[in-house]
């Protein structure tokens, strides 16, 4: 079993890897536009605390569930997507190719998976639940951040797959946690 769980992992890897330099190959002239690093750093922290501030001032007694959730779902996300990138120890696409030039270099050192998608996919599946007439902007938004993070060649889409599933998984117990 664990013969076949190698070989799988390694085929997957290498679906990534090719997918990953076909994405970079055929996108190059988006892949150093201000406006992907902008949507990049649009998934940074900062940004999901300043959006609850605003809730709290203008939604007043109804942001507390949404912020509790929040607040619950990162609690959990941020040591969970963590610990699986120090388990793991997935090479960013810069790390295990080093004739590739990424646009950035990423704060950590592993890759997989993207805490910053899974950051924006927890943050719109808790705020999808609570405000579902935005949910097409968030979803998109979060994929956006994803995208980004690809073509910034910090991470393979693999990475940003699995960081969907986890951030959008994690966003379904903060909620139930907080209702």
């Amino acid at each position: 079993m664990t013969t076949l769980m190698a070989r799988w992992i390694d085929k997957f890897s290498q679906f990534d890897q090719r997918s990953f330099r076909w994405l970079n190959l055929r996108l190059e002239r988006w892949c150093r536009h201000q406006l992907v690093r902008w949507i990049s750093r649009s998934g940074d922290g900062y940004v999901y605390a300043l959006i609850a501030l605003i809730m709290a001032i203008y939604l007043e007694a109804d942001s507390v569930i949404p912020i509790t959730a929040l607040i619950i779902g990162f609690a959990i996300e941020v040591p969970l997507f963590s610990l699986i990138k120090r388990i793991l120890k997935r090479q960013r696409p810069y790390q295990k190719n080093p004739q590739f030039s990424s646009v950035i270099l990423a704060h950590d050192q592993f890759s997989f998976p993207s805490g910053h998608t899974t950051a924006a996919f927890l943050f719109a599946g808790v705020m999808s639940s609570f405000f579902p007439t935005w949910s097409w902007l968030l979803y998109i938004w979060a994929s956006a951040i994803g995208a980004s993070r690809v073509l910034l060649g910090v991470h393979y889409p693999g990475d940003i797959l699995a960081g969907a599933v986890l951030g959008y998984v994690i966003s379904g117990y903060a909620i139930s946690l907080a209702v």
